[in-house]
């Protein structure tokens, strides 16, 4: 794909205007306009303002593929947790919104009744390498103050990940356990029990 395509399909996947890639890259409506035609290529310092204010890398702005994994979507994520001291294995759908290695998660589900300690939540997730995504949660339910860390391994293909998610509990206490996601619930659960028995 040319540079005045990339340009343009990223801009719009925005919902940028021209003047408004012109006014966060520093550079004049026009001269985007003549970008997007194909009429003139940037020199390297205007292309790595373009980039960065389109949220791509200098290399996707040229055209070379990133070979990053798209985990956008609908998600089941399973938990290994407590409560009074009993294992809980819960799961709920939970929506990835990636952007780059930026990966934004809302839950669709709360996955159990909130009497049994279930909540809606929010969080990132930084991919690193297609590899390995670390990141945050917190409730976003006023009473419950749940928060903490999560860590995952990334299967290599993209289709499902598992680690660990360390946080506070409605309690006060500091907890950890078993987390996985996948694209079904049964898979979500299927990941704890393996993690589990390992």
């Amino acid at each position: 794909m040319e540079m005045g395509e990339i340009i343009r399909q990223r801009r719009a996947e925005l919902g940028m205007s021209q003047a408004d890639l012109a006014t966060a890259a520093g550079v004049d409506k026009r001269q985007i306009r003549r970008y997007e035609a194909g009429e003139q290529q940037p020199v390297l310092s205007l292309a790595v303002a373009i980039a960065q204010a389109l949220k791509i890398t200098v290399n996707e702005l040229a055209g070379m593929p990133s070979h990053r994994v798209n985990l956008s979507g609908d998600w089941w994520m399973s938990w290994q947790t407590s409560k009074d001291g009993v294992e809980v294995i819960t799961a709920q759908e939970v929506r990835f919104h990636q952007q780059d290695e930026l990966i934004h998660l809302d839950t669709i589900t709360r996955g159990i009744t909130v009497e049994d300690g279930g909540f809606m939540w929010n969080g990132e997730l930084r991919l690193w390498d297609n590899e390995i995504l670390m990141g945050w949660y917190v409730a976003n339910e006023g009473p419950v103050r749940s928060k903490g860390t999560l860590y995952f391994v990334l299967h290599p293909h993209g289709i499902h990940m598992s680690g660990r998610w360390v946080g506070l509990s409605y309690d006060g206490k500091v907890m950890s356990g078993w987390g996985a996601a996948a694209r079904s619930e049964e898979a979500a659960r299927d990941l704890i029990a393996a993690l589990k028995t390992d």
